[in-house]
């Protein structure tokens, strides 16, 4: 059985990610408030909470450009492409069973818009780490010869 992922979607979910990138630090702020709880920590503690942020916020970002503008390489069937998309496939579907795990715990604020956002960024992650599974699979079917 041969497949193919579209580069369309490979490209949406680039689109997706820069979005999500672009739009962390406003959930942070007006969703979370995220701000108010880093202050309560101790000063280093503070800058470590975020350094992580921007960490999650420019691999996000990264992983968006990266899907865009070399849409074609992450088909490639190589070990490069099977290590590539293998990372961003680990992140994202580490994101969702965190999400699933942990976050049902926690009450989002609620504004309907705040409702609808969070479905819309679950959606989000749930087409990433579908996209780039589905990717690192095809690379080792065809790196792996597998067909």
């Amino acid at each position: 059985m041969k497949f193919d992922i579209p580069n369309w979607l490979i490209i949406a979910g680039g689109i997706g990610q820069i979005f999500t990138a672009l739009i962390y630090p406003y959930i942070r702020h007006k969703v979370f408030d995220w701000y108010t709880d880093v202050k309560q920590l101790k000063p280093l503690n503070q800058e470590i909470a975020k350094t992580y942020g921007r960490y999650i916020q420019g691999l996000n970002f990264s992983f968006g450009l990266i899907a865009i503008l070399l849409t074609s390489h992450l088909k490639e069937q190589s070990e490069l492409a099977i290590a590539l998309t293998g990372l961003i496939a680990a992140y994202w579907v580490g994101k969702v069973a965190t999400q699933i795990a942990y976050y049902p715990m926690y009450e989002i604020p609620k504004k309907k818009i705040f409702k609808i956002g969070s479905y819309f960024m679950n959606c989000l992650f749930l087409l990433f780490a579908t996209v780039y599974t589905l990717l690192l699979i095809y690379n080792c079917i065809g790196f792996f010869d597998l067909y």
